[in-house]
């Protein structure tokens, strides 16, 4: 039997006996005109409302879609509406279960399908982004030819996680976390319908508000906390959920963070950023969701050394200094307790004065050097303790600094072709004022100008 969205078998089952299903699946919309947010996704002639077949598009047919967005955000009801809605053949894979014995089994089928029947095959293909390379390569002659039109789902950002000719093949719609005023609307439907919770309960605003709060745009998640919360209420005999039955039956908010996928380079980011922007409080926020999610101590520790030189540098030349000590000490001790160091340097990077001149300085340099401004070492600098080097004139009228006044030496240290160039620039923050007064005098004291 090939695979199918929703069997009929379990369709049947959940209007008997509802309680057999989730709430969440009991409440998925049925039409278009059901879903809640994702209003740009479902104008007369988008995509998807052609791909029900609303509209005619003439000689255009309706396209492939990838829908990139958060859990809980529509991408698999948008797929179930469509298998109740479109009279084409649908068929669904996931990435987790399925290969290419698989995919090309469903594009025999679709072309058989289609040559023998004149019926088109919608391909929802779930979580996309667990297919490798090669793995997706197999869809591309299906896509290409129109044997089946593919609506892929993915929580990953699909410019690093699907291959570029199946992107170019495709539309890409991006899904956004719902509002509150959508995930209130979404509750309120499950509290009143009698394929919800058929009004067996109240939730005052309070409740509520922590609800949608810990939903945090996941309306999947609203409903699985509205779920348990009513479930302990009714075995309380209550018919009012509290907010402290539901704090009991939902005990805490799961953090929307992905280790391996895009959370991880999103938050790591904010952090950065914030630290970057002087928020020690945003700073935290992103410290705490890095590490309510199990992230790496030796990560973030990694992401704090670079800030300390990239962010602020001579500005507090003590930064780098924390944040390598916290390194070394996050590996040692681990989590639960690295925690607290990791808290103590972000704050003091977070506060610290900011200086980005370091790494100014460097890409100017190098920016130089990968001009083909780099030139020959002066004869004067290069080394001359090897036999027959003096006669080459190598370290000729070197003059040893620390024989001189102030240890410097007005004498050449730039190859021709950059002499002059000035790559740092001090900023006035911090302790790097005391670098920007000294570096004046310097360049003077080796240009031969100062005293």
């Amino acid at each position: 039997m090939e695979p199918d969205l929703f069997t009929s078998a379990a369709e049947d089952r959940q209007e008997r006996e509802p309680s057999s299903s989730p709430l969440a699946v009991r409440m998925r919309p049925r039409v278009l005109d059901e879903v809640v947010g994702q209003q740009h996704l479902l104008r007369p002639g988008s995509p998807l409302r052609r791909l029900v077949g609303e509209g005619d598009g003439g000689p255009a047919g309706a396209s492939s879609v990838i829908l990139w967005g958060p859990p809980g955000t529509g991408k698999t009801t948008l797929a179930y509406v469509v298998s109740k809605a479109t009279n084409k053949r649908f068929v669904e894979l996931s990435a987790i279960t399925a290969g290419v014995k698989e995919v090309r089994a469903v594009i025999e089928s679709a072309k058989r399908q289609s040559g023998g029947y004149q019926r088109d095959t919608v391909l929802f293909l779930d979580e996309i982004h667990r297919f490798s390379k090669a793995q997706q390569d197999s869809l591309l002659p299906a896509v290409e030819n129109r044997w089946v039109t593919l609506i892929a789902a993915t929580t990953e950002n699909p410019y690093f996680s699907v291959i570029s000719p199946l992107l170019s093949r495709s539309l890409l719609l991006t899904l956004e976390p719902l509002s509150d005023e959508d995930l209130r609307g979404v509750v309120h439907r499950a509290l009143t319908e009698e394929r919800g919770l058929a009004a067996a309960v109240t939730l005052p605003e309070d409740t509520e508000a922590h609800l949608l709060r810990i939903a945090g745009g996941d309306a999947r998640r609203a409903l699985t906390a509205l779920e348990a919360g009513a479930g302990s209420a009714l075995a309380k005999g209550e018919r009012t959920l509290t907010l402290a039955t539901l704090e009991e039956a939902v005990n805490r908010a799961a953090v929307a963070y992905d280790r391996d996928g895009d959370q991880h380079y999103d938050v790591a980011s904010a952090l950065i950023k914030s630290i970057r922007g002087s928020d020690v409080d945003a700073a935290l926020h992103y410290l705490a969701r890095m590490i309510d999610a199990g992230e790496d101590p030796r990560f973030i520790a990694r992401r704090l050394m670079i800030s300390a030189s990239e962010d602020i540098g001579l500005a507090d030349p003590t930064a780098l200094t924390t944040a390598v000590a916290a390194a070394q000490a996050v590996a040692m001790i681990g989590f639960p307790e690295a925690r607290i160091t990791l808290s103590q340097a972000t704050i003091a990077l977070a506060l610290a004065p900011k200086s980005n001149a370091a790494i100014l300085a460097i890409d100017a340099a190098l920016a130089d050097v990968r001009a083909g401004k780099a030139g020959p070492v002066p004869p004067h600098l290069r080394d001359a303790h090897y036999k027959g080097a003096k006669k080459l004139g190598h370290g000729a009228a070197y003059q040893y600094p620390h024989d001189l006044p102030g240890a410097i030496a007005a004498q050449q240290y730039a190859p021709d072709g950059v002499h002059g160039a000035q790559y740092y620039t001090p900023t006035r923050y911090g302790a790097e004022a005391r670098y920007a007064d000294i570096l004046d005098r310097v360049r003077d004291r080796l240009s031969g100008r100062g005293d």
